[in-house]
């Protein structure tokens, strides 16, 4: 059996081990499960926005399931967010495929105000400490759209910064800054030099960071190591946290495939959902099954049982997820080419996404949680610089030379320059 650890923070959703909970910004989850029958709102192509960004996030996650290897931990709010902002400059082709990715409508007022209540929400002081912020890094002497500008700012509140992305270090070190600041310190390096050219024109960032306490702790002293099985063939030690013998109910169902247990934290406005494949069940074919709706049904499900908790202690921290080929995969190919339009961004210049990377860091222990993630969709000049008689000239690599004899057009010299030093 394939070994993953997976934890998510999004939406004010915690997911370990493929596991899930949706805050409701207005209502309980028992008045949730009362108002389950009642006809559902549609905006757009789908019934709610949690939705939407739910419905994105386990679209994104078996992408990186199917491609990448040993613990994935990754934030669908983090990297919904940063493409959300990106995707309210987007038109044409480049909008249509990004609502479908999205599943969201563009120019949506009632869209827009989720997201501000949302950030809220994030933001605001509780039992746990949990917090998002957005920002926007401009390149100098680029001019964005007001009504672009205006938007983020609104609902997102995500402050504009100019930047010189000549100074490609210089621009590293102030977007990471920012970003360590905005996540605890925990998540490091998240953009590269290298990701930076002269035709860099606009980086949009988003971070999210939180710590919780559980709701009913583990006792230190009760941790022991514990057999975990890697796979068929591979068993290992590994220290296991206890809660056993207690009279505290914990939401839980099952079906014939998984476990599911939902796991508080302080306050219970979050909690971590773990989702446990039953012995004879494969962890990829869950992953492949599951969905949104799904998940809710399951939720819904659950009734308070006393049990005997057995939880492994880990901490992920991961190396930077390159989304651009996933996301090409989920149906926006236009948004990473240079046929991309964001026109609504600015009208001088043609843009495309150049880099969509994520990073992400979480640490479960017997207090609680602690989990941090980070998004940058790094945006380019295209090659033809629509809108400006300027031509761009960037000698960046190794290049061909020729000294020519203008009247007769006989080369006198040529060479190549593959290190300038």
């Amino acid at each position: 059996m394939k070994f993953k650890i997976i934890g998510v923070i999004a939406i004010c959703l915690v997911i370990i081990g493929a596991s899930y909970y949706v805050i409701n910004l207005d209502t309980t989850k028992e008045e949730k499960k009362q108002s389950s029958d009642e006809p559902a709102i549609i905006t757009g192509n789908i019934t709610s926005f949690d939705d939407a960004v739910n419905v994105f996030g386990f679209n994104l996650f078996r992408q990186l399931y199917d491609n990448l290897d040993g613990n994935i931990f990754y934030s669908p709010y983090s990297v919904f967010v940063a493409l959300a902002m990106t995707y309210e400059g987007a038109r044409g082709l480049t909008a249509e495929e990004m609502a479908d990715v999205l599943n969201i409508e563009q120019d949506n007022e009632s869209f827009h105000q989720y997201m501000n209540i949302l950030y809220k929400f994030l933001n605001q002081n509780s039992e746990y400490n949990i917090s998002t912020a957005n920002a926007l890094w401009i390149k100098e002497e680029l001019e964005l759209l007001k009504e672009y500008i205006e938007i983020i700012q609104t609902y997102y509140g995500g402050e504009a910064t100019n930047v010189d992305f000549n100074n490609a270090q210089g621009a590293t070190d102030l977007i990471n800054q920012w970003i360590e600041n905005q996540t605890n310190n925990l998540i490091k390096d998240l953009i590269k030099p290298e990701y930076i050219n002269p035709m860099t024109a606009l980086i949009l960032t988003n971070a999210i960071y939180f710590k919780g306490m559980w709701e009913v702790q583990f006792d230190p002293n009760n941790t022991t190591d514990r057999e975990f099985e890697v796979s068929p063939d591979n068993t290992i030690n590994v220290p296991t946290m206890c809660l056993t013998d207690t009279e505290d109910l914990f939401n839980y169902t099952e079906t014939d495939d998984l476990q599911i247990l939902e796991l508080p934290y302080s306050g219970d406005d979050i909690s971590m959902v773990i989702l446990l494949p039953k012995d004879d069940a494969n962890i990829g074919d869950i992953v492949n099954s599951i969905d949104n709706e799904k998940l809710n049904e399951w939720i819904n499900l659950m009734t308070e049982e006393e049990l005997d908790i057995y939880l492994p202690r880990f901490k992920v921290e991961t190396e930077n997820y390159i989304l651009n080929d996933y996301l090409i995969n989920l149906g926006m190919p236009t948004a990473l080419s240079n046929d991309a339009n964001f026109s609504g961004i600015t009208e001088l210049y043609d843009l495309f996404i150049s880099k969509v990377v994520h990073k992400a860091f979480i640490d479960v222990n017997e207090e609680g949680t602690e989990a941090a993630a980070a998004t940058a969709v790094v945006m380019e000049l295209t090659a033809i610089n629509g809108g400006s008689s300027r031509i761009f000239f960037d000698v960046h690599h190794p290049f061909l030379y020729l000294i020519q004899h203008k009247q007769t057009g006989t080369i006198l010299f040529m060479g190549t320059i593959n290190n300038p030093q």
